[in-house]
């Protein structure tokens, strides 16, 4: 039910000693027996009312899209012209940003609840995103003839630049609700725009570079890991927010990273070699290294289906057809057990072969013995 970072602010408020504080977080590990760093906490939910209040907000979100798309619709206009789709994507989407906002000032800033602030949080970033769409969308044809855009490339570009100004505006709104409410998963959604601006402005303006996408993706997941990791490092005790903050950020890069790799492994482009199936397990295995060195479960979890698909097809091409999915269930099902639960011990051999950089990565717990 209490969060690391709601303890931390008892102690701030003086409401607990930091002896008492750490007395608790002692008792709790010893009860589990794994130290809370290990654990990934973040807060989802703080009780069932969090899931009834976010049914509700759910409810209300819906109604105020499908209004606000109603209300922006130009009166008498027949068909799906860009305008009329550009006004309805304008009004429903920041229709739910606006309500979004305003049922976080309750809710978020006075209430603290978890569940709701992360849907609230994404409802006003899709809402903002859909919403300056939909400006796009409608101004295009304007933006066209005022700016003489003629041929393919130039269309391209302009299409580029308004996807890039939308997620730049994104972003910055981003912004705005993490200084306004200081949602953690806020700094993930941020950064997502940003890499969105990047990529639609590099595809736009550069010749040939959707043949590069992937390697792009993976840079850019790279960055958001390297900006995962320094919020990680400010905090290695995991005890606040900006923990918090981190694991969403690690969940943003994951997928940026394993799905290119993937991709450009040709995983999903037909029936695999054997080569390339021992392949993706070798880098699933050192996808576990680097999950263990951060003790951070994300990457795992995200090229999870990669490595499935890899096992059943060694499994099917071993001949056990009729089996070939029970198997690679039952394999890869044992293997991440036997990994939760002797994460601690391989975690210690891990960081022990990293030399000085354990310094900078979480403690690792030490067995006491009697």
């Amino acid at each position: 039910m209490y969060s690391e970072s709601d303890i931390a602010q008892a102690v701030e408020a003086g409401v607990l000693s930091p002896e008492a504080a750490a007395a608790f977080r002692d008792h709790v590990a010893a009860g589990r027996s794994a130290p809370a760093v290990d654990e990934e906490h973040f807060r989802l939910l703080s009780g069932f009312n969090d899931i009834f209040v976010a049914i509700a907000a759910t409810l209300m979100l819906v109604a105020a899209a499908r209004i606000g798309a109603l209300m922006g619709t130009l009166p008498g206009a027949g068909g799906d012209t860009p305008q009329q789709v550009g006004l309805a994507f304008t009004g429903g989407g920041l229709a739910v940003a606006a309500l979004a906002w305003l049922l976080a000032e309750y809710f978020t800033r006075k209430r603290r609840m978890a569940l709701p602030s992360i849907l609230l949080l994404l409802a006003f970033v899709s809402g903002t995103f859909i919403g300056l769409s939909g400006i796009g969308v409608m101004n295009g044809e304007n933006l066209k003839v005022a700016l003489d855009v003629s041929g393919e490339v130039e269309e391209r570009q302009l299409a580029a630049s308004i996807a890039a100004i939308v997620a730049l505006l994104t972003s910055i709104a981003a912004w705005l609700h993490w200084k306004r409410f200081v949602v953690p998963i806020t700094v993930a959604a941020g950064a997502a725009a940003l890499v969105a601006v990047v990529v639609a402005l590099i595809l736009g303006f550069v010749p040939g570079a959707d043949r590069w996408l992937n390697p792009l993706l993976l840079v850019a997941g790279v960055l958001v890991f390297l900006l995962a990791m320094r919020w990680d490092m400010s905090d290695l005790e995991r005890r606040t927010r900006r923990s918090d903050v981190a694991f969403w950020l690690h969940l943003a890069a994951a997928p940026l990273i394993a799905h290119p790799v993937f991709h450009m492994l040709g995983v999903f482009d037909g029936a695999i070699p054997v080569g390339m199936a021992l392949l993706v397990v070798a880098l699933y295995v050192a996808f576990a290294f680097v999950a263990l060195a951060v003790d951070r479960r994300a990457l795992l979890v995200s090229s999870l289906i990669y490595v499935l698909y890899a096992m059943y097809t060694l499994f099917n091409q071993s001949g056990a057809v009729e089996l070939s999915a029970a198997l690679t269930a039952l394999v890869i099902g044992s293997a991440l057990l036997t990994l939760s639960a002797f994460w601690q011990p391989m975690r210690r051999g891990v960081v022990s072969l990293l030399g000085g950089l354990d310094a900078r990565l979480p403690p690792v717990h030490r067995p006491e013995y009697a």
